[in-house]
């Protein structure tokens, strides 16, 4: 025998006793976990130890009760109504169109669509408007609305908590559809979204949010998880995307982590559309046929979903290492940490996967159409009936101690949380989270450049940097143009530069 064979029979003998640690042999019958009645999850969010949460039972009263309504007909301006109205008013918004964007600053104010016949109340930017709706007020509920053919956001909250954001169609629609950031304590459900050239559902930096019955679909991500914590994916219906649903932490942003996040029961079918983000941008890594993506993000849970014909994966975890085009940051831990894989229902995925998963299948010596691709590190992951999945990455992960998420209902809490408490001196903060920080993290490329390029820009000078933000130009040609901030008013906008300025990470 010569010597080339000889190494490769010792690593065709030490793979196969690899690949059969869990197994006991490949002839051998495979462990079979049944879901039904078995134990259930007994970690994630904990009330007890969540301050704002205690505060929300004793700070915060419902105004919704005693407002006024106030309607709005075409030809009139919803911006109006807004103006005019007081904490907890509603705003009727009669079918026809409405060419405008609507910024709510005030507290507990809901915009409802009236549908008539089948007609709504539809929002148009004709291709000319950046944003349709921007809300920075608490207790905001918009629904039954059409938007369609805005720049650059549908729905947009900036550190609005206790949020309601349903039943609403939301058509090519520049880069999210809907899109809450920095809040607590919010619910996106029953909403229609397609054409989104990022993420049809992007909920950033935000804590216990509820996800449930939306159809996404023909967008680069349908529902994006992102530098968030408590948050359960349930019950929608992702289908025809680039990527189906996303866990991810994108580094340079200023919350670090993402973790406690349930994707359950959801149908995560056909996401092979050809990736049309923003070059450069960080969903522009991802690879059609992608179903589910892991990203760092920890404690992740995958439930119950139906998961089929997504041709690069039906499940891909990856650390930032070694997937992507994230850039360093020593705050961010970049290794997806207990992900915890239960019974889905996983068939045809991986079907004409990328050249990087073949190779990787290689290094285990298998074949077929991949399930489930776990590259990187990452540590104290499960996974239950292995033996149904074609799989890479994940033989060395141990069987889960539970089955199922049954003692959780929703991360939702049972009273609204208070009003994001802001100092004066917190101003430029503040805006910077809520609002900058959807586009620009501090040194890869998100959206727009990074913070430390535009330092060096406008470094020892925050009153350029501010009258920029008010009336910006389209300065370079590998980034979209940014939209005017001019709703924020003068003094917030050089609170902001200056922060921008002095911003380290």
């Amino acid at each position: 025998m010569s010597k080339g064979k000889v190494i490769l029979s010792a690593v065709l003998i030490a793979a196969a006793f690899a690949g059969g640690t869990y197994y006991g042999g490949k002839n051998s019958a495979p462990v079979i976990t049944s879901s039904a009645g078995g134990a259930s999850f007994t970690g994630g969010y904990d009330k007890s130890k969540d301050i704002q949460a205690q505060a929300g039972t004793t700070e915060v009263v419902d105004l919704k009760a005693t407002g006024n309504v106030i309607v709005v007909n075409e030809g009139e301006l919803i911006m109006d109504a807004v103006k005019a109205a007081q904490p907890g008013d509603t705003i009727q918004i009669m079918p026809g169109t409405y060419h405008e964007t609507v910024y709510v600053d005030k507290e507990s104010i809901s915009l409802v669509g009236v549908i008539k016949e089948g007609e709504r109340a539809t929002l148009d930017g004709k291709g000319v408007l950046n944003d349709a709706i921007l809300y920075s007020g608490n207790n905001f509920v918009v629904e039954n609305l059409k938007i369609t053919q805005y720049k650059g956001n549908g729905i947009m909250g900036q550190a609005g908590n206790n949020f309601v954001i349903r039943n609403n169609v939301i058509v090519d629609t520049g880069i999210y559809g809907i899109f809450p950031q920095l809040g607590k304590n919010g619910v996106v459900e029953h909403n229609v979204i397609s054409g989104i050239e990022d993420a049809a559902i992007y909920v950033g930096m935000s804590d216990n949010i509820q996800v449930a019955y939306n159809d996404v679909f023909e967008s680069v991500a349908g529902i994006e998880i992102e530098n968030s914590r408590h948050a359960i994916v349930e019950n929608n219906y992702v289908h025809n995307n680039t990527g189906g649903i996303l866990a991810f932490i994108t580094p340079g942003l200023p919350i670090k982590t993402t973790y406690d996040v349930i994707i359950r029961n959801n149908f995560v079918v056909d996401n092979n559309h050809e990736n049309f983000a923003i070059p450069g941008s960080m969903v522009a890594m991802i690879p059609p046929g992608s179903g589910i993506v892991v990203w760092a993000g920890d404690d992740v849970i995958i439930e119950g979903n139906i998961i089929t014909n997504n041709k690069t994966a039906g499940i891909l975890i990856s650390d930032h290492i070694s997937f992507g085009n994230a850039t360093g940051d020593p705050d961010s831990e970049p290794y997806p940490d207990r992900t915890m894989i239960l019974d889905n229902l996983m068939m045809d995925n991986g079907y004409d996967t990328i050249d990087e998963v073949k190779a990787l299948m290689l290094t285990e010596f298998k074949q077929g159409k991949p399930d489930i691709v776990k590259v990187g590190g990452g540590i104290d992951s499960c996974i239950i009936n292995r033996h149904r999945y074609v799989t890479v990455g994940v033989d060395d992960w141990k069987e889960c101690d539970f089955t199922n998420t049954d003692n959780i209902d929703t991360y939702l809490l049972d009273s609204p949380v208070p009003p994001r408490d802001i100092d004066p001196s917190e101003r430029g903060k503040i805006a910077y989270l809520g609002i900058c920080t959807g586009c620009h993290t501090y040194s890869g490329t998100m959206i727009g450049p990074p913070v430390q390029t535009i330092q060096a820009l406008y470094m020892d000078n925050p009153e350029g940097l501010a009258e920029w933000i008010a009336n910006p130009t389209k300065k370079r040609d590998d980034f979209p143009e940014m939209p005017p901030q001019n709703y924020l008013d003068e003094e917030t906008r050089l609170a902001v530069a200056k922060y921008m300025l002095s911003a380290k990470n």
